[in-house]
């Protein structure tokens, strides 16, 4: 078993943070992304992604976008529906595409479907609000998405026992108190905590169970030798 630590409920011996291993000890793993870009004796960029890495970046990325055209675009609200409702819907099948199939023997499976139902249950309100005409959604969209990915850490901390994302939760919530003073750049705020959070765990090392990264090499690299 991976996670055979019953004893502590996070893991207050790990940094909440940390470098990730160098690239060149990282072993030939199926589905992680090996970046190395040099120019001539110099190394710009020398990282790797894990399927998880993949994930939270994915999502980063997608929140950023997502939140970003709600802000400074004058596309419709009901165009924008549209796309980001097939855009999300892509996020999830890649979602439980990478997912790696030892993290659900471990029995985690339900942290990647938690998510997934956070994220389609958030587009069906949104969806609704928008094309309902539903002023008390359309006023809340912010603190609504904030909210379900608050809670979506903070199951997911709980379970994995990451201090780390519970940190981030808690980020979340506060962020929910801080829009009023954000006023007219509301979505941007959101966009950027919710962003910054998928690109930084997928740029770190964190805590959870000893470094995801690391029992993802472990355990894969026992059945892709």
């Amino acid at each position: 078993m991976l996670f055979n630590n019953k004893t502590q409920i996070f893991y207050s011996n790990l940094p909440l943070l940390g470098q990730k291993p160098s690239l060149q000890g990282v072993p030939e793993v199926a589905g992680v992304w090996r970046i190395h870009w040099q120019l001539g004796e110099t190394t710009l960029r020398s990282t790797f992604y894990t399927q998880f890495d993949q994930i939270c970046l994915l999502w980063g990325i997608l929140s950023l976008i997502i939140f970003t055209t709600a802000q400074f675009s004058p596309i419709s609200w009901t165009t924008q529906a549209v796309w980001w409702t097939m855009v999300s819907l892509v996020g999830a099948i890649a979602t439980h595409y990478l997912t790696p199939a030892w993290f659900r023997k471990e029995g985690f499976g339900w942290v990647i479907d938690l998510w997934v139902g956070l994220m389609l249950l958030g587009t069906l309100i949104s969806d609704l609000g928008i094309f309902a005409g539903w002023g008390l959604v359309l006023m809340n969209l912010c603190p609504l998405w904030l909210g379900i990915s608050g809670i979506g850490y903070f199951q997911t901390a709980w379970g994995m026992r990451s201090r780390t994302l519970l940190l981030i939760a808690g980020l979340h919530f506060a962020a929910i108190a801080a829009l009023p003073w954000v006023m007219d750049w509301q979505f941007l705020f959101t966009g950027l905590i919710l962003g910054l959070s998928g690109v930084i765990l997928a740029e770190f090392q964190w805590d959870a169970f000893g470094g995801p990264c690391v029992n993802q090499f472990k355990a894969s690299s026992k059945t892709h030798p």
